[in-house]
């Protein structure tokens, strides 16, 4: 029998060879390298001296509003002339209730400087990375552009919580701190305990960090059409201006149902009982649309787009 006809024994130990993958095989991302991922982008985010200022200026606003309140009531007058005035909701209940200037902190940066700060970090989460040279390093692990681009949106939303709930808290530490806080009469006119007031203040937070969504997906769209993060960060806030001018042009009333910002303010309704869930329902169905829309079209441009820095 020849040496080539010979049965070969099979090899052990150190002289086995290595499986070998097939080159240009894809490797598969794990789970945990995902999660890793997602760690990553959020103490990235979180640390920038960008999303501190701007989560700074949030906590400022709830501040600025109670001591306004404080001193304009400090003679016995009313700010807002007793619920039916000028100012946003729920500012002329803030003096008899605390818990009030978590509402009203909310409706008062809902229509711009949240938005503005989710627009920002929005804006710069793919053309930021890719501006600063860093977005080639990033496809070259085993990610892939979708889940890279999911990890970014992710940590886009995690801001949005984040920032609402900044607001509110704040709200909440100085209403307790500069007026009374008890129990509190809801727009229906029905009295509900201190507890269930602070439970329905949690929901109204997830509810506006929920209106917040569609805003994100806008902005990580422009966010992929540009390489320049100033520019993307520029554009959705621009957007968000035009959108919300839009939608106080009485002359567009048939178009503004469909503009993302029309429902914002309807979680006034969680402060009515029974509690209203038309609004509540159209505005999450919504952002969901804006959500599912805009997602896809990121998506579609990213996995597209050439990567050249």
């Amino acid at each position: 029998m020849s040496r080539a006809e010979a049965p070969q024994e099979p090899m052990t130990g150190a002289a086995a060879p290595t499986p070998v993958r097939a080159a240009g095989a894809p490797r598969a991302p794990s789970p945990l390298w995902s999660f890793g991922l997602l760690r990553s982008e959020l103490l990235i985010t979180f640390r920038r001296w960008r999303t501190l200022a701007l989560l700074g200026v949030l906590a400022a606003v709830p501040i600025l509003v109670g001591i306004a309140v404080k001193i304009e009531t400090s003679d016995g007058s009313s700010v807002g002339g007793g619920g039916g005035g000028e100012g946003p909701a729920f500012i002329s209940q803030v003096s008899n209730n605390g818990l009030f200037l978590v509402f009203t902190a909310l409706a008062a940066t809902l229509p711009f400087f949240l938005p503005m700060a989710i627009g920002v970090v929005a804006g710069d989460s793919i053309a930021g990375e890719s501006s600063a040279g860093t977005l080639r390093y990033l496809l070259v692990a085993p990610a892939g552009r979708s889940r890279l681009l999911l990890t970014k949106y992710a940590t886009v939303i995690a801001f949005c919580l984040a920032a609402t709930l900044v607001v509110a808290v704040s709200a909440l530490a100085v209403g307790a701190l500069l007026f009374p806080v008890g129990d509190l009469i809801t727009i229906s006119g029905t009295r509900i305990t201190y507890t269930e007031g602070l439970g329905r203040a949690l929901l109204i937070a997830l509810v506006v960090a929920a209106s917040l969504v569609g805003v994100a997906a806008l902005g990580l769209f422009v966010s992929t059409l540009t390489g320049s993060g100033i520019a993307a960060m520029a554009t959705t806030v621009g957007l968000l201006i035009t959108i919300q001018i839009l939608d106080q042009i009485p002359q567009l009333d048939a178009l503004q149902p469909y503009f993302f910002s029309h429902y914002w303010l309807s979680f006034a309704d969680l402060m009515r009982e029974p509690v209203y869930w038309d609004d509540l329902v159209k505005n999450l169905g919504l952002q969901a649309l804006y959500a599912a829309v805009f997602g896809s079209a990121a998506w579609a441009r990213f996995t597209t787009k050439d990567i050249t820095s």
